[in-house]
């Protein structure tokens, strides 16, 4: 169980962008009408993001126009153009998307000791949550690892697993649904994490939970070594016996 205790503050859609990111970092902002099947993505600095005449056009896309507003978690290269894995400059984020009984994989989060205290937990919509980590030093790959590693391990969205995703914007209606529902999004931790501090198994062969089973192990083995006996045996008939 995680032994940090520490305050849990709710913060507006600026502070959060101020509190995550480097002035200069070039952001995605993604702006999806479900209704219209509309989307737009708009690449800027995270100070003009912030940035009154930004929000209150994000604020009038969101309540006027019916539109989601998303945010990249990992800054582009400066000469990105687009939200493709070789535009990302650098990973200062890993997060999961809790959007199946969300309340359950949040409290199995909170105490487990396979990962640090979440820096940022939003809430999107009723038992949904976005888990964020706040980290340095993390390759593209390592993230990419950990981001299925805790898919896995706490029944999160496969689909959430690569590094140019985008999470929903504090501050911001849930449009997904027939009612609004206000994404929220409160403090956790006020630290960076390293690669270390996360004890989730990372093996790209693994399909199972985040943490090594030798039982399923064993099983795997059995089930490999069952299908070799079979090849051969299938091999002899076709031979005839011989």
């Amino acid at each position: 169980m995680n032994a940090e205790k520490p305050d849990k503050k709710e913060i507006a859609a600026p502070e959060y962008i101020r509190a995550n990111f480097d002035p200069s970092d070039r952001l995605a902002v993604l702006v999806r009408n479900r209704r219209r099947g509309d989307t737009l993505q708009r690449i800027s600095t995270a100070v003009r993001i912030a940035a009154p005449q930004f929000q209150d056009w994000l604020r009038y896309k969101n309540e006027r126009d019916g539109s989601d507003i998303y945010l990249g978690m990992n800054p582009l290269k400066p000469e990105a153009h687009t939200r493709t894995k070789d535009d990302i400059q650098v990973i200062k984020h890993l997060y999961i998307d809790l959007d199946r009984d969300g309340a359950k994989s949040l409290a199995a989060i909170q105490q487990s000791d396979l990962v640090p205290t979440p820096s940022y937990v939003l809430s999107t919509s009723p038992d949904k949550f976005q888990v964020i980590w706040r980290v340095e030093g993390v390759t593209q790959e390592q993230a990419e690892a950990f981001l299925h590693a805790l898919a896995r391990e706490f029944d999160g969205d496969p689909a959430a697993t690569d590094s140019t995703r985008v999470l929903r914007l504090p501050g911001f209606a849930n449009k997904k649904y027939e009612g609004d529902f206000r994404v929220t999004v409160q403090a956790h931790a006020d630290r960076a994490y390293h690669a270390r501090d996360f004890r989730l198994r990372t093996d790209p062969v693994d399909s199972g939970p985040g943490r090594w089973n030798p039982s399923r192990e064993r099983t795997a083995k059995a089930d490999r070594e069952k299908i070799h006996v079979a090849s051969i045996w299938s091999e002899w008939l076709r031979s005839g016996g011989r």
